[in-house]
């Protein structure tokens, strides 16, 4: 059984919190799955335990964000990063070209993140919010926490 991550020192290095129910998100995460060639990234439904417990440990992150989270954790420290601080650093763990993308936190954060609140704001209206998910295989299954 997969228990729900309660302290900082059990969060996985790095760990993708997605918004479960958007079709975006669930797109992304699959894509994310086959980018991943090294199985460095774990991923969690905002919706669910484990997401819950680090923001309840990260009052920096603003209330009722609805954005993908990105938590890395190195030497006992747990850091958050959200909207397109997330996706950046997400990217810094891709293989192939999709690395480079990293490159674009050097960039201000208003202008990014500009970007990424005019898809978040139409994501449900194009991609629709999901009843289901495809069933993960066993592999993928076990890069998922609650």
């Amino acid at each position: 059984m997969i228990l729900a991550v309660s302290d900082a020192e059990t969060t996985p290095a790095r760990l993708v919190l997605y918004d479960g129910v958007c079709g975006l998100c669930d797109k992304s995460v699959q894509w994310l799955l086959d980018k991943d060639e090294a199985g460095a990234l774990r991923f969690a439904p905002l919706q669910g335990e484990t997401a819950q417990a680090i923001l309840a440990r990260h009052p920096e992150v603003p209330e009722g964000l609805d954005s993908v989270l990105f938590v890395e954790r190195e030497g006992g420290e747990e850091r958050v990063r959200w909207r397109s601080r997330a996706i950046f650093h997400i990217c810094r763990h891709l293989t192939g070209g999709w690395r480079a993308l990293s490159w674009f936190r050097f960039l201000p954060a208003f202008l990014t993140d500009l970007g990424y609140r005019l898809i978040a704001k139409i994501r449900y209206r194009i991609w629709g919010k999901l009843d289901q998910c495809r069933v993960p295989t066993p592999d993928e299954r076990a890069r998922f926490l609650p």
